[in-house]
């Protein structure tokens, strides 16, 4: 993880006050080394530089400068006038960064062929990584063992394979883990990739200490070992245990003896269950040093008293039932479907009824037979003539 550079604004008295030392990163930030500027140029953070490596040069991203990297320099313990520190060569040019990737991309055909060598020697080891250096001289083999290793037949396979310098380095599976990287059960980037680079050992006595259940699968980290957060805020709760009576797994009442579960130290409470029954009766701790003076007495007495729990967590009131059945008009929803309805049966009558010249010509066609079947029915519009009588003339006004 990168620190944060608060005096990069700062003014400076002097140019021979100037801090002549940058922090260089490499691989991704997993690996930072302090190098010494003695060109001209003046970097600035996030700049590619090439600085000297063995019998080569390597390339790295410049992650700190200023009077920042002193500070860096006094909490690593490297003095600023050490004669054997590395030199910064140049700006890494389009050339350099084509090698630099070039020498990138074998990193993990170089993992695979490494690991297959060493199951071949029948060595109890794992490759975790492989880093090499930019112009491809020098690479180094990070592994993981339980005991010590003989490799020295497996370096002398490895330079002739791979055509390089090699370099073996032990590490544990804390530091692999920080290499891989990940997501930890927080939901957060694991802090050994972040920010954590001192592994303190962690050991269950951390979970008992609060109150957490021993369960392997929930403690342990993505390297396997318990979470180095198990230690964050340990010493909290051992400074809030200092106000608890020792000495009070076990007190005796009149019902029995009863056995201490659990120690809340954000109440002040102390959990026992008596012999007859397995509920939790939490008893306060004046109350528990009073029947441990009493029980030193010879007296025993009467109940524990419990101690009343009260909750700061306001409680949600839920709602009441309440009958909606008739109080939702659905009048809405009816004249969305009677307008559907209406709708659908209008193509319908449209594809049924005739057009006009056809409805026309059957209207025709039911006279004529109308006709035919009653002769003596007068036709639409006209009135009934006897088979004798002439047509009625029409009258004339004198």
């Amino acid at each position: 993880m990168n620190a944060f550079d608060w005096l990069m604004n700062m003014p400076i008295a002097t140019v021979s006050d100037e801090c002549t030392v940058i922090e260089v990163s490499f691989n991704q930030g997993s690996r930072k080394d302090f190098f010494r500027n003695t060109t001209v140029q003046q970097f600035e953070k996030g700049d590619l530089v090439c600085v000297e490596g063995v019998s080569g040069f390597d390339l790295g991203e410049v992650s700190l400068t200023g009077e920042i990297v002193r500070l860096q320099m006094k909490k690593h313990e490297v003095k600023e006038d050490n004669p054997e520190m590395k030199k910064v060569l140049r700006r890494a040019s389009d050339r350099d960064i084509d090698t630099w990737r070039h020498s990138k991309g074998r990193e993990k055909e170089a993992v695979i062929r490494s690991r297959a060598i060493a199951k071949q020697l029948k060595l109890d080891m794992k490759i975790s990584q492989v880093e090499m250096q930019a112009d491809s001289r020098k690479a180094t083999f990070f592994y993981i063992a339980d005991g010590r290793v003989d490799f020295r037949e497996l370096i002398k396979i490895y330079a002739s394979e791979f055509k390089l310098k090699v370099e073996m380095r032990q590490i544990g599976a804390r530091q692999e883990s920080a290499k891989v990287g990940g997501i930890g059960s927080c939901g957060r980037e694991l802090c050994c990739s972040t920010w954590l680079t001192d592994f303190k050992s962690v050991n269950t006595t951390a979970a008992r200490y609060q109150n957490l259940s021993i369960n392997q699968t929930k403690l342990s980290g993505q390297c396997g070992r318990l979470k180095c957060c198990l230690n964050y805020e340990l010493d909290t709760y051992l400074d809030a245990l200092q106000g608890f009576p020792d000495n009070c797994d076990n007190i005796q009442v009149a019902k029995g003896h009863a056995m201490l579960i659990k120690k809340d130290i954000f109440k002040n409470l102390m959990w026992y269950v008596l012999p007859d029954s397995n509920k939790q009766y939490p008893v306060t701790i004046e109350r528990v040093r009073k029947i441990k003076s009493l029980n030193a007495q010879g007296v025993i007495p009467e109940e524990l008293e419990i101690a009343e729990i009260t909750s700061s967590k306001v409680k949600e009131v839920e709602p009441e039932f309440v009958e909606l059945v008739g109080q939702i008009s659905l009048q809405s929803l009816e004249r969305a479907d009677k307008k559907r309805k209406q709708k659908q049966q209008q193509p319908r009558q449209q594809r049924q009824q005739p057009p006009p010249q056809q409805k026309g010509q059957q209207q025709k066609g039911q006279q004529q037979r109308g006709q035919q079947q009653n002769p003596n029915r007068p036709p639409q519009g006209g009135q009934q003539r006897g088979p004798n009588r002439p047509p009625q003339q029409p009258r004339r006004d004198k």
